[in-house]
Parts: structure tokens; sequence; C-alpha cells
């Protein structure tokens, strides 16, 4: 009798250390989503400033239209990630 306790005892254990790692690996994916979504957006931003600045320094027409469509375009990304 005292054995089929332990053995039960010691099922449970194993299942709730294995319900802790699937939540660790779930809460571990977020945090690489969570990453993900940061860079992306960080490089935008950097794009954005680039952009700006040659924007600031563009001298024809032409140019200055296609820099601002591309503002416009990372713009538009960057409220699409958040």
């Amino acid at each position: 009798m005292a054995r089929g306790w332990e053995s039960k005892s010691v099922e449970e254990q194993m299942e709730a250390a294995e319900s802790r790692r699937v939540e660790r690996k779930a809460a571990d994916a977020v945090t690489t989503e969570q990453a993900r979504v940061d860079r992306e957006r960080e490089a935008l931003q950097m794009q954005l400033i680039r952009i700006r600045r040659e924007l600031e320094d563009a001298r024809h027409d032409r140019h200055r239209e296609q820099l601002q469509g591309a503002i416009k375009h990372l713009e538009e990304k960057l409220a699409q990630v958040g």
C-alpha cells in the first residue's frame, strides 16, 4: 500500500514538473516574439531617422518625393508593428 502511494506521489511530481516546463516554454515563446517585435520596431525607427535626415539635404523635387513616400511607408509599417 505504501508503494502505491509513493508511486502516485512521484507521478504527480513528474506531471507538475512537466506542466512547469510547458508553462516556461510558452513564456519564453512570448518573450522571443516580443524581442522580435522590439527589434523590428527599432529597425523601422532607425530607417525613419536616416531617411528624414536625407530628406533635409535633398535638393531635387523627385528625390524629395521618393523620400517622402518612403517615410510614409515606414510610418505605416511602424503603426502596424505597434
